[in-house]
């Protein structure tokens, strides 16, 4: 089994010639590619799938996917009940890890830094921009607490879906006190690219000064060994 699974990566890797100045310019370019790759192919069914790795109470790592709803030059960012496992995990703790992964294109991105939660008018803006179903679906849901069956999640949404009806505007449904999101203010980025012989490439922004991802003498970077 073990035979079968192994496989050589035959990434383009990624040279320091080739790297970008900046973080940002790096990442937007790789997360620019994968999404053009997932319109096109359908190796890359959702290029903003990122995990997030936050840490509980006693000190013990948790992780899940979320998805990169924000990406800028302050940082990449998601969003959530800020009552769900990570958001209570991140009011703890912020320093957070998350990574964006596409195996078909040999190719990861790694930030680790801490969370900051979302300003209110940004929250608001960002969930009027979604989907009516998925803002009846945060009032639906209680992130992360247990539920004795699926059928208590759709009879709550079929109530809040009811009670706030699809008109078409932004409005339409108002915003859950508990529902929010953050920005990570990353210390470190690792552009990792695969090669064959399972030596990889794994180019690392440092953070060397104050400074968005967008600039260059707010890093330095290091190659570390795969």
């Amino acid at each position: 089994m073990r035979d079968a699974l192994r496989r050589e990566y035959h990434g383009e890797g990624l040279t320091e010639a080739e790297l970008a100045a900046t973080p940002w310019e790096q990442a937007r370019s790789w997360v620019d590619d994968a999404v053009y790759r997932s319109a096109e192919r359908d190796d890359v069914p959702e290029p903003m799938a990122m995990s997030l790795a936050t840490i509980d109470a006693a000190g013990r790592p948790d992780v899940r996917t979320v998805l990169l709803r924000f990406f800028d030059p302050t940082g990449p960012g998601f969003v959530s009940s800020l009552e769900s496992a990570k958001g209570i995990q991140i009011a703890g703790n912020p320093a957070v890890a998350a990574s964006i992964v596409w195996p078909a294109m040999y190719r990861a991105i790694r930030f680790r830094g801490l969370a900051h939660p979302l300003g209110r008018p940004e929250v608001e803006r960002y969930f009027g921009e979604r989907p009516w179903g998925s803002r009846i679906g945060a009032w639906a849901s209680r992130q992360s607490q247990v539920i004795a069956g699926r059928s208590g999640l759709e009879e709550a949404y079929a109530r809040y879906a009811a009670r706030w009806p699809d008109h078409g505007r932004p409005d339409d449904v108002p915003v859950p006190d508990s529902w929010g999101g953050y920005r990570i203010t990353c210390d470190e980025i690792e552009f990792w690219a695969g090669r064959a012989n399972r030596l990889h490439d794994r180019l690392v922004f440092v953070r060397d000064g104050a400074g968005g991802l967008d600039e260059a003498s707010a890093w330095r970077v290091e190659r570390r060994q795969p």
